[in-house]
């Protein structure tokens, strides 16, 4: 058989996310990955670990005149150098991983995290026939089927005369908790709005392209709104302002 089970998917994810798996087995954790949400999920949970080790590890350059030093053109330092490097490089290198790693959990969580979450959700709603839970232009529909499913209670707003209709509703999982997740339409393209409860203080509108996707993102009154979709960033904008405005 071609196809992989999720015990062997899980054991080759990280291979395949360091880009060392060859091409058929990379190809073969590529389509498993596609029909299995939950080897997804921890295919985006490694990724976004081996981000955050990168964004927030320090790097320190050593100073030039301790690099001329350490590999002056000596015969014994040299040698001794060159042992120093064989043997200890390694260590220095599984400690400052360590570190790096230790950072990362300690380190609050930006929302940058948060938007690669959501672009994953967002496109494994449009691969599969889970765009929504709840299948409904009614925000009167759609927001009291959230009732008792969340902790909060999320803004629904139709916003069909203004070229942004209601699709539907569903649950999500971001950032460790369940988010609601709002589906609009716009011509032929779809818009994931996540929203999801924060501690912390209001952040203005801001927007980035994340793998391909336009995604907007603010904080309002303990609420986290993040949007994702392929449409053009100018609308994907002004639909934003139209939800903010609303919220």
């Amino acid at each position: 058989m071609n196809e992989l089970d999720c015990t062997a998917c899980q054991m080759l994810v990280h291979g395949y996310l360091d880009k060392e798996l060859d091409t058929v087995m990379a190809a073969r954790v590529a389509g498993h990955l596609a029909v299995c949400a939950n080897c997804a999920r921890l295919h985006d949970q490694a990724r976004l670990l081996k981000v955050s080790v990168k964004r927030h590890a320090p790097y320190y350059s050593a100073p030039v005149s301790l690099t001329a030093n350490l590999f002056a053109p000596v015969a014994p330092q040299t040698r001794a150098v060159e042992r120093w490097r064989k043997w200890f490089a390694p260590v220095f290198s599984a400690t400052a991983l360590a570190l790096a790693v230790m950072l990362y959990v300690v380190t609050p969580a930006s929302e940058q995290p948060l938007m690669d979450e959501a672009v994953s959700s967002h496109v494994r709603s449009l691969m599969g026939e889970h765009l929504n839970d709840v299948v409904s232009s009614d925000r009167h529909t759609v927001k009291p089927w959230f009732t008792g499913k969340l902790d909060f209670s999320p803004p629904v707003f139709d916003y069909s005369a203004q070229g942004f209709p209601l699709l539907g509703g569903r649950l999500d999982y971001l950032q460790h908790q369940t988010t609601a997740a709002l589906s609009y339409g716009r011509a032929k393209h779809i818009i994931n709005v996540f929203i999801l409860p924060t501690q912390e203080a209001d952040k203005p509108l801001q927007s980035q392209m994340v793998r391909g996707f336009n995604v907007v993102f603010w904080q309002e009154n303990h609420m986290q709104f993040v949007l994702v979709s392929d449409l053009e960033k100018s609308e994907l904008e002004a639909f934003s302002q139209l939800l903010k405005n609303g919220a």
